[in-house]
């Protein structure tokens, strides 16, 4: 699990790894989720996470030169998804899904809100206390993109209210 100690290869496979585990947790409630714009909703926020692992693989393989020449696809299979961004393990993340019955899609958007502000939080926490400042950099950028979920998330919720 990730710590903040990690010097910028390590980050960068510990986001990724979150960021795969919350990919693959979206994909699962949206194949859960009882209502189509819920199921849009998870589906959004899935290809949302895809986008980031993209852009963590590219900075991996950008930093590793002629050391270490991995496809992406390589590299995806390589690395085991755990945890979600927020730290929660993927399977506790599926557990809590399933004991929530979607009435609306506001309350999907909301558990979506839960997970987002706790992987900002993370996020931040881990910025603010790594050691190595390059991995202190990508902390941050994931804080940022983490933000960016947020606000469309909340004005997804301001139009569904």
């Amino acid at each position: 699990m990730i710590t903040g100690k990690e010097d910028l290869i390590e980050a960068i496979v510990e986001a990724y790894t979150m960021e795969k585990g919350t990919r693959d947790f979206y994909d699962f409630a949206s194949s859960k989720a009882k209502v189509d714009y819920s199921k849009e909703t998870f589906t959004k926020l899935r290809d949302w996470e895809e986008s980031h692992m993209n852009y963590l693989a590219f900075l991996h393989q950008s930093l590793q030169g002629d050391i270490e020449t991995l496809s992406y696809e390589e590299f995806s299979k390589k690395v085991p998804a755990t945890h979600i961004e927020s730290g929660i393990p993927v399977k506790d993340a599926e557990k809590l899904f399933e004991e929530k019955e979607f009435i609306d899609d506001t309350e999907a958007i909301i558990l979506a809100l839960e997970i987002e502000g706790k992987a900002f939080n993370f996020y931040r926490n881990l910025s603010d206390s790594a050691e190595d400042s390059n991995a202190k950099i990508i902390f941050r950028e994931m804080m940022s993109q983490e933000e960016k979920h947020i606000d469309s998330l909340m004005s997804l919720k301001r139009t569904t209210a």
